[in-house]
């Protein structure tokens, strides 16, 4: 599925037209509370969402924890750090500024413990960033006395706050963490689990309806048919010569019997020609498969997984020559099962793969075409079915002959009447009988079959699916990672540009979608992304320089990095574009240059998990990937120019300060 505007942009960094390869809502309720849940719940969720990069949904979790009484040292610096999080001072609205000077003088009357300490550590550093030429080393000993829990949430949530000499003399710390942390926990091995698509349920080919009540109700008439004409003749026989019809009779009644006894295993086991359940597929040139997409894409996963699941000594087009038909066969039956829920091959791509390596290990076990060797029936079996017609056909002939013997003129005629009949009848009384048998022992072996297959698919798919959860990062991993990958980006640029953070008034990163991404996410959380341009901005006294580069998270390989510089008043002007069908576009003009469209995020409203409110997690996207922010920087200084810096200079940033 692809998502983008039509717009032809000139560069995969600056501007891009994104296509989604895949994409996920993981079913987790790691965000969600009951509306019963107690504050202390949505304390716990609230924070939950903080580490996990998602400030504004826990500002309003943590704020309604706390409206419900649910408070302290520990609740308010964690509402603090969720007010603060990826927002500068000019965030801040004027309620939330009261909100939090109200509780800057709450800090005192708190019990003395390590969040209480850590809560008046965040209100000293916010009150030395706004102090001009306030001394930092005193704080900077307080927040290298927390503990690393309350020292590094700080660092982090702080991040845009700490401007100038503070963030100097932090940076080199948060850079040595970001180094550490960055590919922790297996990133490498772990990633793409967590933007694999959440397979779908095992099935398996239900066995066909019976004929047998069909069958079974036309039984009745031709047995009372057949036993009437049976009696008749051998009536006429016995009055005709006694002693020669009861020898015949007695024949005739034994070769019946063992007609019936080995028959029933011969032709009431082994299915008709045409009977098989087994659904075909057409071939890849057949015209009629041409519009089956879904079709076409199982079969080449099969082609695919059966090229790299193969026996040892065979050679990719060998083993694919070898099972040509195996293949076919599997490739509809899947097609046929799957095809109506309307899903991507990915989500049964498991079973794809099970049912490859099943098919190689059968080869292995030498079984791989013995699928119901059981029910042949034995050549004795079917010697002795036919030497017993044969025997019945000639006694019944012989019962014939003797019932014509007498010359009286009615009996003759109503001999030959009574054989065809009870030829005919006999023949379809065996017939329906033996289609009876036949079909009670096809659903009973179907139904095995079926129960069988079943169980072994469940198994795979569990297996399957306990690696995936498994080997799938958590949020706090993924945004950990990312947060990594933002600090190493920023380093990298200030070091190119050879700049401090004392040389920056601000600055703020855009994370986006790179082309042909795929992406996920848990239920009431934000996307997640294989392929990322991050856009980052540093803003000095002298202009603006951006720089981007497209990421990919699995190993943080970058490339496609531009850089571009311009005057304040270099940026004439600044739109957000919002399509409910596409998403956000971000529109940059310079008076130097063309008009640069950035895609923010793409539309969320077709992948919403029930429960979960479009225009919520819309916020929740953009405050991800910093947009709100950004949004509003280049807004200001498309409209003040440079005075822009007036508005942002240190000594009119707002204090907090711990009274007491």
């Amino acid at each position: 599925m692809n998502h983008g505007d039509g717009t032809a942009y000139s560069s995969a960094a600056y501007d891009s037209t994104v296509g989604i390869q895949a994409e996920t809502v993981h079913n987790s309720n790691v965000y969600f509370v009951h509306p019963d849940a107690s504050p202390q719940e949505k304390y716990r969720v609230g924070v939950r969402l903080l580490q996990d990069g998602v400030p504004s949904r826990a500002r309003k979790m943590i704020t309604d924890a706390m409206a419900h009484g649910y408070d302290g040292a520990e609740v308010r610096f964690h509402w603090v750090l969720a007010m603060l999080s990826a927002r500068t001072h000019h965030d801040l609205s004027a309620e939330e500024v009261h909100r939090l000077r109200y509780t800057a003088g709450l800090v005192r009357t708190y019990a003395e413990d390590e969040w209480k300490e850590a809560l008046r550590v965040t209100f000293d550093l916010l009150a030395v960033l706004s102090t001009a030429g306030s001394e930092t080393g005193p704080v900077l000993k307080e927040l290298q006395g927390l503990p690393p829990l309350q020292h590094n949430a700080i660092l982090r949530h702080l991040d845009l706050m700490l401007t100038g000499a503070l963030k100097d003399d932090v940076w080199a710390e948060t850079l040595e963490r970001a180094r550490v942390e960055r590919f922790g926990n297996g990133r490498p091995q772990r990633v793409w689990a967590y933007f694999a698509p959440a397979p779908i349920g095992a099935r398996a080919v239900q066995p066909r309806p019976s004929t047998a009540a069909a069958a079974r109700a036309a039984l009745p008439v031709r047995v009372v048919l057949f036993v009437v004409s049976s009696a008749l003749l051998w009536a006429l026989a016995l009055i005709a010569d006694p002693v020669q019809a009861i020898v015949e009779l007695s024949v005739a009644l034994g070769a019946g019997l063992t007609a019936a006894h080995f028959g029933v295993r011969w032709w009431g086991r082994e299915p008709r020609a045409g009977l098989t359940s087994g659904v075909r597929v057409p071939p890849a040139d057949d015209p009629a498969s041409s519009e089956d997409r879904f079709t076409k894409r199982v079969r080449h996963s099969f082609d695919h997984y059966f090229s790299v699941r193969r026996p040892y000594g065979f050679t990719w087009d060998a083993w694919l020559a070898h099972t040509v038909e195996i293949r076919s066969s599997l490739a509809a039956e899947i097609a046929d099962l799957y095809r109506e829920s309307r899903i991507g091959v990915e989500r049964v791509d498991w079973l794809i793969r099970y049912l490859a390596e099943d098919t190689r290990n059968r080869h292995i076990n030498g079984t791989l075409f013995d699928q119901h060797r059981t029910d042949r029936t034995p050549r004795g079996t079917k010697a002795l079915t036919v030497m017993a017609l044969v025997v019945l056909g000639a006694t019944v002939l012989a019962g014939f002959g003797t019932a014509i013997s007498s010359s009286a003129p009615p009996q003759p005629l109503w001999a030959f009447l009574a054989m065809l009949s009870a030829v005919w009848s006999g023949h379809a009384t065996a017939s329906r009988w033996l289609e009876i048998r036949r079909e009670e022992h096809r659903l009973t072996r179907e139904m095995q079959e079926y129960q069988d297959q079943l169980t072994a698919r469940q198994i795979a798919y569990q297996q399957w699916k306990a690696f995936l959860d498994a080997t799938r990062p958590t949020e706090l991993e993924m945004e950990t990672w990312l947060s990594c990958d933002k600090t190493s980006f920023v380093d990298e640029a200030l070091l190119h540009h050879r700049l401090t953070w004392r040389d920056l008034v601000t600055h703020t990163i855009l994370v986006a979608p790179a082309p042909s991404y795929k992406r996920g996410r848990v239920r009431g959380g934000p996307w997640r992304y294989s392929h990322y341009v991050f856009r980052l901005f540093l803003f000095t006294e002298d202009g603006i320089r951006e720089i981007s580069s497209e990421f990919n998270f699995s190993d943080s390989t970058r490339k496609n990095e531009q850089r571009s510089n311009y005057r304040f008043d270099a940026l004439s002007s600044v739109q957000v574009t919002e399509n409910v069908d596409v998403g956000y576009d971000l529109e940059l003009v310079l008076t130097n240059g063309p008009a640069r469209k950035i895609r923010v995020k793409d539309a969320d409203a077709h992948q919403l998990a029930p429960g979960e409110n479009s225009q919520e997690i819309s916020e929740i996207n953009l405050g991800a990937a910093g947009s709100t922010h950004t949004f509003r920087l280049l807004e200001g200084i498309a409209a003040d120019g440079k005075g822009w810096i007036e508005r942002h200079h240190p000594d009119n940033l707002t204090p907090f300060r711990v009274v007491g």
